[in-house]
């Protein structure tokens, strides 16, 4: 085959016959449907073996460079799966000069957003790792079974750290690239950390060491929801499984699924991990870890009683539970609050004690308030003995359905179920002030009465409370009437109390009455001083006034005097006489002064 640049296939396309390019009817079909631009294929799948499901199934006398051209002109196609390609032991003719004129016409494409590519051998994954540099609109790739080798693990690498495409889901799975291979990607993964929501790392002989290198890897990925590290040997990944778990907490990590199936993490590494994963994780998957025992159970069983805890969903398998294990994984559903879903696969049947110890994490009947404090919320539980399912008890079904159909009321039903008389005697230390909230609880629990729910199917619904309205009215009249009946009783047992305290009030209120007269006596004498003050203070002002007056008479009285002994001396001098009289005047004005 000689080599043909992509202007051949230009040049050409117009004119091609299908039917020479391709070896059957289903491969012609789907290239037409690629040249002629069909909207409805959206996927295309290719394969060269007809066991795996293909729309083009690669065979002698079909012609992969004008494939690759056409899926590089579409429009519409948005995932391309490549199951495998020809490699040395297929008798295929010109196997490398297919593949590149493949590749060049693929990495022309820009609608592709997911491709999945396995198996390809050693030369179609690495041509398909040079396409790739193209894809700057790929949002997943998922790249299994090619076994990239260390050099393989660096293009990829370098191909995330170029940020060409910016993947939001990167699923490398069972490559074998081992803890260099970690190594040689983490650069690449802290490129596009902040838009990678998926990372799947399965079945690749990771250890301690390449999971350490993960985790540093992992501090930029913030937009992460699942991480599969499925397959991998963790047996003495006790500082990385706990690296782990600080990732988690130290960012703030809330995973939707970490999934750690057949690690063979032993007791040690759960208990570095469980911390993170059971508080910042909502589905954990521990499944195949066949090396945990009841003592690695115990530091997951308290993780799941912490208030912080935050996971909904837990896969646990192959594990010999046996009774110690599963009374400690009963023991850790007491008084959580998240967890709904419990799935223990290819486990020896429980014995009755493992049950009990179940019912008792759903209803602890032991008083009205461990009752209360009991599990409500966890509502499935899926058991499995390899292929064969087995029952689960009917205590255990009856309040999973009460958890989940009725949520809200489980707490009251289950009271109300498993105490038919319910003891106010606790209660009297509040006396009558907890007598309204006591009737308001029987009032809130009322539609217990009238629930039901669906224990197997086909079985009818049954209800949950075998009792009347009548019966669950007398039920609170008579907690009702042993509430009241008990109050006289701690009335008496106050009496001493109550008239120490009266006569207390009584010696305060004498002490009260004297300083009060004492004060009004004082208030009295301050109002007559300041009435004796006003009244002088009166009298000093109207003294003022009159003396005030006085002097303003006999200063008009002499200036009169002056005026008319200036008159006389402008009509021709005063007399002596008259000048003593004048004088004389003036003295009595001096002595009246």
């Amino acid at each position: 085959m000689d080599h043909r640049d992509y202007a051949y296939y230009e040049a050409n396309a117009a004119n091609i016959s299908l039917k020479d390019i391709t070896s059957s009817k289903q491969n012609k079909k789907t290239l037409r449907r690629l040249r002629d631009g069909d909207d409805k294929l959206s996927h295309l799948s290719l394969s060269l073996s007809s066991e795996v499901w293909g729309d083009f199934l690669i065979r002698k006398g079909n012609d992969l460079g004008w494939l690759g051209y056409f899926i590089g002109k579409s429009k519409y196609l948005r995932r391309l799966s490549i199951w495998n390609l020809p490699n040395e032991d297929e008798e295929w003719e010109w196997e490398e000069q297919q593949i590149d004129a493949f590749m060049d016409g693929l990495a022309r494409n820009q609608s592709i957003r997911r491709l999945d590519v396995k198996n390809l051998g050693d030369y179609g994954s690495t041509a398909i790792l040079r396409a790739l540099g193209n894809f700057t609109q790929l949002d997943e790739l998922v790249y299994g079974c090619n076994n990239p080798g260390l050099n393989g693990c660096s293009t990829i690498g370098a191909l995330l750290e170029s940020r060409a495409c910016k993947l939001k889901k990167l699923w490398l799975g069972h490559n074998n690239i081992g803890d260099d291979g970690v190594a040689a990607l983490a650069s690449g993964l802290r490129s596009i950390g902040p838009s990678l929501t998926y990372l799947g790392l399965l079945g690749n002989s990771i250890g301690n060491e390449g999971l350490s290198a993960l985790v540093a890897a992992l501090e930029s990925c913030t937009s992460l929801e699942t991480l599969d590290l499925s397959c991998n040997d963790f047996t003495s990944a006790t500082a990385g499984l706990g690296a782990l778990s600080d990732w988690l907490q130290r960012d703030q990590m809330d995973l939707e699924h970490l999934t750690l199936q057949r690690c063979d993490i032993n007791d040690e590494g759960l208990q570095a991990l469980t911390e993170g994963a059971t508080n910042h994780c909502k589905d954990l998957n521990l499944s195949g870890n066949d090396s945990i025992t009841a003592s690695g159970l115990r530091y997951l069983s308290t993780s799941l009683q912490s208030d912080t805890c935050r996971l909904e969903s837990l896969l646990i398998g192959s594990i010999n539970l046996r009774d110690d294990g599963t009374e400690v994984l009963a023991r850790g559903l007491i008084g959580n609050q998240f967890l709904k879903c419990l799935h223990l696969c290819q486990v020896t049947p429980f014995t009755p004690a493992g049950w009990n110890a179940f019912i008792t994490a759903l209803c602890d009947t032991s008083s009205v308030n461990n009752t209360y404090l009991s599990n409500h919320t966890f509502h499935e539980f899926y058991m499995s003995n390899y292929d064969e399912g087995f029952d689960i008890d009917e205590g255990v079904v009856l309040y999973l359905r009460l958890n989940k159909e009725h949520p809200e009321d489980a707490a009251r039903c289950k009271i109300l179920m498993n105490h038919a008389h319910l003891n106010m005697a606790p209660l009297l230390q509040w006396e009558l002030k907890f007598l309204p909230l006591a009737v308001g609880w029987f009032e809130r629990a009322k539609p217990c009465v009238t629930l039901s729910i669906q224990e197997k199917f086909p079985n009818p619904r049954r209800r949950v409370l075998d009792e009347s309205e009548e019966v669950f009215q007398s039920r609170i009249l008579t907690s009702v009437y042993e509430f009241v009946r008990g109050m006289p009783k701690k009335v008496l047992e106050r009496r001493d109390e109550l008239a120490l305290a009266a006569a207390y009030d009584e010696k305060i209120a004498m002490v009260g009455d004297e300083s009060n007269r004492i004060l009004r006596i004082l208030k009295k004498r301050l109002r007559e001083d300041v009435e004796e003050r006003d009244r002088k203070i009166t009298k000093l002002e109207e003294e003022n006034k009159r003396l005030r007056g006085i002097v303003d008479s006999v200063q008009s009285h002499r200036m009169g005097i002056r005026k008319m002994k200036r008159q006389d001396e402008d009509d021709g001098g005063v007399g002596k006489g008259d000048e003593d009289n004048v004088d004389a005047d003036d003295d009595d004005e001096e002595e009246e002064d």
